[in-house]
């Protein structure tokens, strides 16, 4: 069980990550990792549990193809912004007047 204590931690650097930090590109980056230690658990679980199973690698492949799709439009936000107002800080976007 290595491999769960391995995407417990993971996911506690990814929540850190997504609180102590301000820029949204690291932000978007903590969520990544956090999905990724999701998608760990799921397989580690899958070969544990339903080892004649593909369950567990479907649910990862359709929370990777998820995963790029939110990182695509969260890019796009971004950059909007970015253009908008020169700053990607999560504490100025929330003094911004749209």
């Amino acid at each position: 069980m290595p491999i769960l204590i391995v995407s417990t931690a993971l996911f506690f650097i990814g929540m850190f990550g997504l609180f102590t930090r301000r820029n949204m590109i690291t932000m978007l980056m903590a969520i990544e990792l956090m999905l990724n230690s999701v998608n760990i658990n799921f397989v580690a679980f899958n070969k544990y549990l339903f080892p004649d199973k593909l369950n567990g690698l479907f649910f990862t492949l359709f929370i990777i193809a998820i995963a790029a799709a939110e990182a695509a439009v969260a890019i796009a936000i971004i950059i909007n912004l970015y253009r908008s107002h020169t700053s990607i800080d999560v504490e100025d976007a929330s003094e911004m007047k749209f």
